[in-house]
């Protein structure tokens, strides 16, 4: 009988921790995202960055499904998926907002930061912050600013080194106002597509030239398709990130805290990988017989695109003041 009571004591031991592992596996809330860039980008070691801490800080409640090279859709499909529910967060260029918000858009314009320090001091701060609140309305809660990285330019015709060797090249950009006016004031054809239609574009001379942070350039292999890279840092490029408005308020006041400091930490994270690998790429590159032009003067393409600060304040309501706080944190 006492070996009878052992035994069934021992089952409902077991059955209780059973219950309490089946209830703490179930509470576990899993949020997919989204990024447009390759498995090999900084962009996913970056988001696995913030899993672990998102992990941490909630003891395993809330995780993330890390979807890369476009799998849930190019940027446009990706942002409408946030914003609908199906999609629970995407990273993507700042530039691919500018629909939505166009403020955010401010932040694309050639030289307006001084340099990264300068960048991450006013997107990590008020500025940008109440830059983020402003896509709030359109159901999307904006998280941080990731990082893209200074824009470089490549092309498979000639080396790049002053503003007149961009005039007539037919460049894919971004859909940005601020890097679409930049362009045409440098002669160039710009042409916005999508970065998974790039590759394509560029190895069939669509396109002859693209501009696109180092890191991304190389981890899209488009090296494959491109003769000449110059190190231009002719504009900072922010990554937005974003995450469905409703769901992110769903959250306990303690988990949106954490998911707003994995994001963070996430930022850090890849801000400083991208900056490591920088003098790595060029090396590779040089090995792969890419003909690299590392030292462009900057003042004469400032020059050639001053005019973009003058056209964006007068299409947009409230750049110019954007602009001013910009300026004010040099």
């Amino acid at each position: 009988m006492k070996k009878q009571h052992g035994i069934f004591k021992s089952l409902v031991v077991a059955g209780a921790l059973a219950g309490v592992l089946g209830v703490a596996q179930a509470q576990t809330q899993s949020f997919r995202f989204a990024s447009e860039a390759p498995r090999a980008d900084t962009q996913y070691q970056a988001a696995v960055k913030m899993n672990d801490v998102l992990k941490a800080k909630t003891n395993g409640a809330l995780d993330l499904k890390i979807f890369t090279d476009s799998q849930l859709g190019t940027f446009q499909a990706a942002i409408a998926g946030v914003r609908g529910g199906t999609i629970d967060m995407a990273v993507s260029g700042s530039g691919n907002f500018t629909g939505l918000e166009s403020l955010i858009g401010v932040f694309d314009i050639p030289y307006l930061f001084k340099d990264s320090e300068h960048a991450y001091k006013v997107l990590d701060g008020p500025t940008g912050m109440a830059i983020l609140a402003k896509l709030e309305p359109l159901g999307l809660k904006g998280l941080a600013f990731w990082d893209n990285g200074w824009r470089q330019m490549t092309n498979s015709k000639h080396p790049i080194k002053v503003p007149a060797d961009v005039k007539g090249l037919k460049m894919r950009t971004t859909g940005s106002p601020a890097h679409i006016e930049a362009f045409k004031e440098l002669g160039a054809n710009p042409v916005p597509m999508p970065i998974a239609e790039l590759y394509t574009a560029l190895e069939m001379k669509t396109v002859d030239a693209q501009e696109h942070p180092l890191g991304v350039f190389y981890s899209s292999k488009f090296y494959e398709v491109q003769k000449h890279v110059s190190l231009t840092y002719h504009a900072y490029s922010a990554l937005v990130l974003v995450m469905n408005k409703a769901k992110f308020d769903a959250l306990s006041p303690a988990h949106q805290q954490a998911v707003k400091e994995a994001a963070l930490e996430g930022a850090r994270h890849q801000r400083k990988l991208n900056a490591d690998n920088i003098a790595g790429i060029v090396k590779d590159l040089k090995s792969k017989g890419i003909q690299v032009v590392e030292k462009v003067e900057n003042a004469p393409f400032e020059a050639a695109t001053k005019n973009v600060r003058t056209t964006f304040a007068a299409k947009f309501a409230g750049s110019a003041d954007v602009m001013k706080a910009v300026d004010a944190q040099r």
